[in-house]
Formats: structure tokens, sequence, C-alpha cells
């Protein structure tokens, strides 16, 4: 049996105690002092034995009842903290100041190769592959950032945790680590918690917002190949939401339990995207991590991985990410050792590339490994039934983020909003519903609410409801886009870049129109 004696702290009091369970012949296999109270287990004592032992303390000064527990508390905490351990999938080590391995779990000995009991014999120096770790942890008394290490050959982030005693009069100063915590985190596991933080509402079709026949028939198919698991393409306008898709297709592959990480290709310089997408080594470059970084890939070994903007990726990394793609293979920056993961690739752009290949600014081989999968994310003007459906969708959650209440567009609103061109598509649809909520006080939003961005045309700058034929409503067109955009691109080459057109192309439509020429 269990007891806790509760008793007022004197100097002996514990001792004169265990003394009369001595004097009963009861054996004790277990004591826990913490005052105000004695824990005991004596298995030779039972129930019916109680008040007589509660006499026998009554004469022991300062004791008072005795309570039955069922366990005595630091066997309680020390399982707690060996199911705690055993349930971490995060390797964890605990070492002393000298750095010998005092606590391991079951997931430190699986990475190890070696048995708890085993690992608890071995210091860390003897893990690691670099010995200088623990002179560093000792050093700066286990306060250190985080760190790659590498144990047993494998990559791991290394989190640091100091365990510090009180004051102590003569054993430690106040704050002295006597030791560390250390949390050892794979790459995959790292992956799994930015895409947990990223993507913390789902993915799936039913995020894609549409009812049109083109939503419809892009859904069937998307369905369909995104259970094959092979590289995919998409194409696109700026602005369709192929990242949208991308997220939707992994969700519902067989990769959906393990990470969906991205990596925009024209935001990062060429070295940048490098490093971001296959990682360095440590001292691979000025400015890198302490101990090096793994990278997008190595992260997401069982998911997917998203390059967007496709097109706009060095010649270089091209030629480094179709070695990838051939074998599966890839070496960090610095490093020479391969590392084999298995990650499927969903790429994205909105840039013609069978042009770019005859152009030679993408490899070709590089396009049929990519293309293997194919989806067209069609333009928002192609949808004209979704624009009103997804309009309501950006108010809903535009009123809800500034706190008001929900808005409803007049027929003038809905007519402009459908009759728009949208240029920059659903991102755009979504950015003028955003400044119309923020801007207007109305519960029921007019055309007039609407703030278009600069270089969009709304159809009153057309006039498509006075249009009186095809040739003068585009003639109408072309001279109102042109007047508009002339003064900010104010040369026909420059004009020809913005609308990603021929030069004379653009210079007869300015002589036509008698829009001022532009030197040339």
């Amino acid at each position: 049996m269990r007891i806790n004696i509760h008793f007022k702290d004197r100097v002996g009091i514990a001792h004169e105690i265990l003394a009369v369970l001595a004097r009963r012949g009861l054996n004790v296999v277990a004591v826990e002092v913490d005052p105000p109270n004695i824990y005991i287990d004596s298995p030779e004592l039972l129930e019916f034995m109680l008040p007589s032992l509660q006499q026998d303390c009554a004469g022991v000064r300062g004791v008072g009842k005795i309570e039955v527990v069922d366990i005595l508390p630091g066997i309680r905490r020390r399982l707690n903290l060996d199911t705690m351990m055993a349930v971490m999938e995060d390797p964890v080590l605990a070492i002393d100041a000298n750095g010998r391995i005092v606590i391991a779990n079951a997931a430190a000995a699986s990475a190890t190769g070696m048995g708890e009991s085993a690992l608890c014999e071995k210091n860390l120096s003897d893990l690691l592959e670099d010995p200088s770790v623990l002179e560093e942890l000792i050093s700066s008394a286990f306060r250190v950032p985080s760190r790659e290490v590498i144990l047993s050959g494998e990559p791991f982030l290394m989190d640091v945790t100091p365990v510090s005693e009180p004051f102590t009069a003569g054993i430690a100063k106040l704050g002295q680590a006597v030791g560390a915590v250390l949390t050892l985190h794979a790459p995959r596991r790292i992956g799994g918690r930015l895409h947990a933080l990223q993507h913390s509402e789902g993915s799936g079709f039913h995020f894609i917002i549409g009812e049109s026949e083109q939503i419809h028939a892009l859904k069937i198919r998307a369905a369909r190949v995104a259970v094959v698991d092979a590289p995919l393409l998409i194409t696109g306008e700026t602005g369709t939401g192929k990242e949208l898709l991308a997220q939707a297709c992994h969700g519902v592959s067989a990769r959906s339990n393990a990470p969906f990480l991205e990596l925009n290709c024209a935001a990062l310089p060429e070295s940048l995207a490098e490093s971001e997408l296959f990682g360095y080594m440590a001292g691979a470059f000025t400015g890198a991590q302490r101990g090096g970084k793994p990278g997008l890939i190595e992260m997401a070994d069982g998911g997917t991985v998203f390059l967007d903007e496709i097109g706009e990726m060095s010649l270089y990394l091209q030629a480094k990410l179709l070695r990838f793609l051939n074998d599966g293979k890839f070496r960090r920056i610095g490093g020479d050792k391969e590392v084999k993961v298995n990650v499927r690739i969903i790429s994205a752009t909105h840039r013609n590339l069978r042009k770019m290949v005859q152009e030679g600014q993408f490899r070709e081989d590089l396009f049929y490994r990519l293309n293997v999968l194919h989806l067209e994310m069609p333009a928002l003007r192609e949808r004209p039934d979704d624009i009103l459906l997804l309009a309501r969708h950006f108010i809903e959650r535009a009123c809800t983020h500034a706190q008001k209440p929900i808005c409803r567009l007049n027929a003038s609103a809905c007519a402009a909003l459908v009759s728009n061109r949208w240029p920059g598509n659903v991102r755009q649809l979504q950015n003028v519903v955003f400044r119309a909520i923020t801007m207007s006080d109305e519960r029921v939003l007019d055309a007039a609410d609407l703030d278009w961005a600069e270089d969009s045309i709304s159809a009153d700058e057309v006039n498509l409801n006075a249009a009186e034929s095809w040739e003068i409503s585009v003639n109408a067109f072309e001279r109102t886009l042109l007047e508009k955009l002339y003064p900010q691109y104010p040369s026909s080459r420059k004009l020809a870049a913005r609308l990603d057109t021929s030069h004379s192309m653009i210079a007869a439509k300015l002589r036509k129109h008698g829009i001022p020429q532009a030197k040339r």
C-alpha cells in the first residue's frame, strides 16, 4: 500500500516516522519526502492496519493524518516523462555538464541504431560527426542558437535547452548550467511543420470557387491528374489561382499527409533560389547558417514541391533540377554527398514555355520532364459566370476581416464587375473588392465604389453597351487602352514590351488612332 503522511517539518521527523514502520515490521520499498508530505510505499501494509498505524504515528510530534495514494508522485512524474519521451517523434537527448548522455528517447535510439540503455553509456561527441559541437556547447554554457548537426550520417536541426540548477550552497551557482536537453528535428519533420503553418486551412478542390463549365471541366480533369504520381505543369495567366490548384492536387493525392512546400522562382535571385531549393552545407558561402541548412526538396521528402513561375528559373538551376528529376538525387551547395528523396514536382507558369524553348531560354529536355501531366487554369474573363460568385465570396471575407456587416452589390456594380476584362484575373477581382469594402461605409456597393486598378479598362471606358459593331468595339477598346498606357510607356518599344506584342504592331496602332508618335 502507498500512503501519504502529513507532518510539520522539523529536523529528524522523517526518520522518526520510518522508525514507527520499522517497529511494526513493515518493509518499505520507496520513500519520497516533500515537506509537508512524506510518501511511503510499503507492500506489506494493509488497509485494516491503517487505524493502528495512525495511533502509533500520533506519538510522533508534528505528524498529521494518513491518506492512501495510488502512486508516489516521483514515480508518477517518471512514468509521465517516460511516456512523453516515448511518444515524441523527434529524437531527444538529455546530457550532463560533460556531454554524457543521461536520458534518450525511443526516437533517438532509432536514429542512432542503438538501444536506449546503450545510448546512456555514450558521450555526445561519440555520436556527432563534428566533435567540436560539444566543445561549443560546453564553452557557451549550453546557450547556443539552433544549428544543423550530422547524427549517424543524417542531418538534423538541433535545438538546445540548458538545464540549470537553482542556488544550493556549496554545490552550484545560481543559474549555472548542469547540462542540456537536445531536440533533433529531421528535415522532413521541419517541412511538415512549415506545411502545417502555411496551409492551416487545408486544401482541396472545394477551395476553387466556381460553377462555370470551365471550372467544372477543370476539376474533373484535375481529379484524374492529381492521383497520378508524376510531374505536373499548370499554365495560365497571372492571378488565375495556379497555386490553389496545385495545393488541391496535392490534397487529394497519395502524398496528402506529407509536406507541400512552394518556391516562387521569380522572387529570388539564382543563388538564393538554389540554396532555398537544394540547401547548403556548413561554410558553403559567407553568411550561411552555422552547420548548414536543408532545402525545400529535402524537407518535402515524401510530399510535393511547387515551383511557381518556373519560366523565370535560370538555365543553371534548370540543369540542376533536371538532374534531380532524372534520378531523385541532388547535392547541397558545398556538399559532396548525394541525397536521395521522393518528391513530386508541380510547376506553374504564365509564360509560353514552348516559345521559350524555341528561343533558347528554357531547356527542352526539362520542359518535357515537367510537362508529363498538364492543366490549364482558365482566365477569369473566360468564365464570366463565376465573377459574381467570386465577388460575393471576397466581400464576405473582406467584411469579416474589417469587422463590418456583410455588404451586397447593386445591379450597376454587378454589371460593371461582369463586363470588366479583368487582366489581373481573380487576384485583381479580390483587390477591387477589398478596396471597395475598406473605403466604403455603405451596406450596398455601387459601381462608383469599385476602384479599378490603374491599367484595368472598365466597361464604362470602352462603352460596351453602346457598341455598334465588332469592328467599332475593337477600335474603341484599342484607342482607350493605348491612350491610357501611352503616358506610362511613352515609346512604341516600351508599350510593346508592356503588352507582350510586337513593336511594329504597336507603332501601326499608334498611327491608326492618331496617338502622338513615340521616338523609335
